[in-house]
């Protein structure tokens, strides 16, 4: 049996231990280091053996330095816990700052440009790609990052910003800039923001994370899909009009489209006339 065969087992123990209601501060370093390592293998199906996540995986890398120096921060070595993230983040191009909240099993997924602030909260079985901020919207001291609950998804280069709330399995769409909270189970698209309709009955994967953040409806596609329908439904009610509804230009002389004819109307010189 390989080491990673091991870890996954381990992973099933894991999850009974959660289900028994084990919370991250009954938890020690080592088992929580333990956790962030096993998680990969459930949301990353590149990851191989142990030894690859150990040595290749930024994210991974993040993480483990985050839990020593969050513990430092915590107990009041607020230098030293400041310079480790700061080693971390050379290290790995992830910053995340040690008074960040970070549940278990956590996952950055290629671990690149990822910003987590000091205030932020991030509960258990949270997955970020690349790109991903979780920042402030003030410069006054306090709660001024996200919380995200269990099991949230958050997709590439996706900001979310401010004091706001991320409901327990939500998924936030790559690229999108969410600035109000999010309830529970909801999808959050676009600029700013907005929550649309998904599949409820969605596969999720182990502990209820579910990767499948590209399966997202497209609403301003929609949007411009309905008008176009309404637009044709418009334009054959205008061609049952009778003739007289209709002025009718001099097509020999040039034709400007405007705010009456559009170009393609400028052959037929036809305009509806205002009532």
């Amino acid at each position: 049996m390989t080491n990673s065969d091991e870890l996954v087992l381990d992973s099933e123990n894991t999850n009974s231990q959660s289900v028994s209601g084990k919370s991250k501060a009954q938890m020690n370093l080592f088992s929580l280091w333990r956790e962030d390592v096993v998680c990969v293998f459930d949301r990353d199906p590149a990851a191989r053996s142990v030894l690859e996540v150990l040595t290749t995986y930024p994210g991974v890398h993040a993480l483990l330095i985050h839990r020593l120096s969050s513990s430092l921060w915590q107990k009041g070595f607020r230098f030293l816990a400041r310079f480790l993230s700061f080693f971390a983040r050379f290290f790995s191009n992830v910053d995340i700052h040690p008074g960040a909240t970070i549940g278990r099993r956590f996952f950055i997924d290629h671990g690149a440009c990822v910003v987590i602030g000091e205030t932020a909260e991030i509960g258990d079985d949270v997955t970020l790609y690349h790109g991903v901020t979780l920042g402030g919207t003030t410069w006054n001291k306090g709660k001024r990052h996200p919380t995200l609950g269990n099991g949230v998804l958050v997709g590439t280069g996706a900001k979310i910003l401010g004091a706001i709330t991320i409901g327990q399995n939500a998924r936030v769409g790559a690229n999108s800039v969410v600035v109000q909270d999010v309830p529970d189970s909801s999808t959050v698209v676009g600029i700013p923001g907005r929550i649309v309709n998904v599949d409820p009955n969605a596969k999720t994967m182990r502990y209820g994370v579910d990767l499948n953040h590209h399966l997202i409806p497209d609403p301003i596609g929609k949007v411009m899909s309905c008008l176009l329908e309404r637009i044709d439904e418009l334009e054959e009610k205008i061609e049952a009009l009778p003739g007289d509804g209709f002025a009718h230009r001099n097509t020999e002389k040039e034709c400007v489209p405007g705010n009456d004819l559009c170009i393609n109307e400028c052959s037929i010189g036809r305009s509806v006339l205002k009532s």
